[in-house]
């Protein structure tokens, strides 16, 4: 299975699936024009993570904003995870600048949401 990596544009969030380094995030404003071909191949190449022999996963959020549309494909992308959660250990990780109450308060409807291991990670800015 190849990694997935897409750089952050001024539209779109860093993208990181990397296997071999054991690394997954997505960083960034997350606002394409069509999200759900952006998002796409994040939810495939997951689908895809779910048939290998890999144990587990720390899926790591942190979004400094996103739009409606990315709020419905990171729903999507959430819904893959729990489905692997399913047959490998998954915790998933939601940063959040800590004076952000938008993204914390998106994080934790996604606690809400998904039957899987959500943490909210406050950060402060470097």
């Amino acid at each position: 299975m190849e990694n997935l990596i897409l750089n952050e544009t001024e539209d779109t969030p860093h993208v990181v699936l990397d296997i071999d380094n054991n690394e997954y995030a997505i960083e960034g404003r997350s606002l394409p024009e069509d999200a759900m071909s952006f998002y796409s191949p994040i939810i495939n190449w997951l689908k895809e993570f779910k048939t290998i022999d890999a144990s587990s996963m720390v899926f790591n959020f942190k979004l400094d904003y996103f739009n409606t549309a990315s709020a419905k494909q990171v729903s999507k992308l959430m819904l893959t995870l729990q489905d692997i959660s399913e047959k490998k250990d998954v915790k998933i990780k939601w940063h959040f600048f800590i004076e952000d109450t938008d993204i914390r308060a998106s994080g934790a409807r996604y606690m809400k949401l998904i039957k899987t291991d959500i943490e909210l990670v406050p950060y402060y800015d470097d």
